[in-house]
């Protein structure tokens, strides 16, 4: 689930990764209800990508999309005419498992969504402004290789499609834990054992096929799988650890590089709201969660003073990733022993 304000280039980006998925693995969908779903044919989504442009208008479809991820199938029993006018009833079943990937500006998801969920937050920092301005201006300049572009979303393609069928097994999967601060862990830990899965799936001909008592072929996890999936995982085990919604973490963490650039300790809204350039009900809503969760201390000077904020704790975040990246450093330690 991409997610992002308005205008930050979520939809872009669900758009140039869906590139590199072969035409036929995938299904793009700008708009859909919840009763669309039931009146695909049975296996016309199994085993594809939905994409998604716009899940906020797609809210009643969530649904059965869940229901397609979690049991693998959904059905509806409807009445219908014959031919000769007379009424039946009959079962409409659409099989999966799916796959889905969709764009939200919504800053807090749906929780029964979110935890099925790998939630990917686009970078609105001034670093990535600048990255994206580059690319803009060279590729209006005409120094963007667009044929390379195209040769490496065709090949990526076709190595997808050469991809079989296979079992794969985590050896290791015993030695992995969550750490403690990851809220709804038994989520958490079905989404980590499944794209330690997916990145041993992608790499099934660099991994030898063995087979089981009963003749069946699979191949293992190797060590490298589970520290790829740790690495490409860990801003999500961060978000997924922090009670704080992103865009309020967001806007924490950079007014702490602000105070502490400036020398101060305490900061009046007004002043903040013009140096980060925000709108007053964003702020509002940003002092109003923080202050909630107890992240800043509010004084009030005098009768018809104004509101003087000051930051509970600077080293809470920093500490919280410490404990994270220390938690699956001693994992792959422990598994590298027994290796």
């Amino acid at each position: 689930m991409f997610l992002g304000s308005s205008g930050s280039g979520k939809t872009w980006l669900q758009e140039r990764v869906s590139e590199l998925i072969p035409p036929e693995d995938k299904i793009e969908i700008t708009q859909i209800t919840e009763n669309a779903f039931y009146y695909f044919r049975q296996d016309e989504l199994k085993n594809r990508l939905l994409l998604i442009e716009d899940l906020d208008g797609a809210e009643s479809a969530l649904y059965p999309l869940r229901e397609l991820q979690s049991k693998r199938r959904i059905s509806k029993t409807v009445t219908l005419k014959d031919s000769k006018g007379n009424l039946k009833t009959i079962t409409l079943l659409v099989e999966g498992p799916v796959s889905v990937s969709g764009c939200t500006t919504r800053e807090k998801v749906y929780e029964d969504n979110a935890n099925r969920c790998l939630l990917l937050y686009i970078d609105g920092s001034k670093e990535q402004d600048s990255r994206i301005l580059d690319y803009q201006t060279r590729a209006a300049g005409g120094e963007i290789n667009r044929e390379a572009e195209q040769y490496t979303r065709q090949q990526l393609q076709q190595v997808q499609r050469v991809l079989t069928a296979v079992q794969v097994i985590n050896p290791y999967a015993k030695y992995i834990h969550l750490p403690e601060q990851v809220f709804k862990p038994r989520r958490t830990m079905t989404l980590l054992l499944a794209f330690i899965e997916a990145i041993t799936f992608y790499h099934q001909y660099q991994r030898p096929l063995k087979r089981d008592a009963q003749g069946h072929p699979y191949i293992e996890s190797t060590v490298a799988d589970i520290e790829a999936a740790f690495r490409l995982l860990s801003d999500v085990l961060f978000t997924k650890s922090d009670e704080l919604t992103k865009a309020s973490r967001s806007f924490l963490e950079g007014l702490k590089v602000l105070l502490q650039r400036q020398g101060k300790t305490s900061f009046q809204a007004r002043e903040i709201r013009q140096q980060l350039r925000l709108a007053p009900t964003t702020l509002k809503r940003y002092l109003s969660e923080l202050e909630r969760y107890g992240y800043l201390k509010v004084n009030r000077s005098g009768r018809y003073g104004k509101y003087e904020y000051s930051i509970a704790d600077l080293t809470e975040y920093d500490q919280l990733k410490s404990a994270i990246n220390q938690h699956l450093q001693a994992i792959l330690d422990t598994i590298k022993a027994r290796n």
